[in-house]
């Protein structure tokens, strides 16, 4: 057994200003996916999404404050105690904290399937490494991720991006042209993308 409070839960501020609480990592959960949410510096908690790729049904639990919930087009502001169901992963989904207090427990998995842990935790893991510059730490994580994942075109994508900002050209171009490979969206991202700035003008670079 494993006991701890959501504020000892290790808080990952995210580019879109809500906070990430990994609740499934920190526990080594496998049956399910459940993390938590506090509100950063934009207020969001739950960052706007669908969960249509992954086919997720998801509930939303506030655990304290209140929170305003947008599913599709309805708005519902919920207090503690309550819980919010969205069954069509199609349906975007968003909510905003009301008070810096708020915090949000999801829980959500594909129905009929055994769960998979997704791409995107090891993304927002690896997510503070990066900004502070500490390439080995978050390549640790995205190859953890990969092990796990292997082929997954996010964390190629991601690991890419590492690479780049590391100065380690070759192994970018290689990993990202990899990505491009498994998902072409990831194409169109790189055109963009601001880590890549240091080897575009490569000609291997993927236009």
């Amino acid at each position: 057994m494993n006991l701890t409070h959501l504020d000892e839960l290790e808080a990952i501020e995210l580019q879109d200003g809500f906070v990430w609480r990994p609740v499934r990592r920190h526990f080594g959960i496998q049956a399910f996916g459940t993390n938590a949410y506090t509100p950063g510096a934009s207020g969001q908690v739950v960052e706007e999404h669908t969960e249509q790729q992954l086919g997720h049904e998801e509930i939303y639990l506030v655990l304290r404050g209140r929170v305003r919930f947008t599913i599709g087009d309805d708005e519902h502001e919920l207090g503690a105690g309550q819980l919010v169901f969205v069954r069509d992963p199609s349906l975007r989904r968003a909510a905003v904290a009301l008070g810096d207090d708020a915090a949000v427990l999801a829980v959500g998995g594909k129905p009929g399937e055994a769960h998979e842990v997704s791409a995107w935790e090891y993304t927002f893991a690896a997510a503070p490494h990066l900004r502070a510059g500490r390439y080995d730490e978050a390549r640790e994580v995205l190859r953890e991720g990969l092990e796990a994942k292997p082929g997954s075109a996010p964390l190629l994508y991601d690991l890419a991006c590492v690479e780049a900002l590391a100065g380690k050209s070759d192994t970018a171009l290689e990993l990202l042209n990899e990505s491009i490979g498994a998902d072409e969206r990831f194409r169109e991202y790189a055109q963009t993308d601001e880590d890549f700035a240091s080897i575009r003008d490569d000609p291997r670079f993927p236009r």
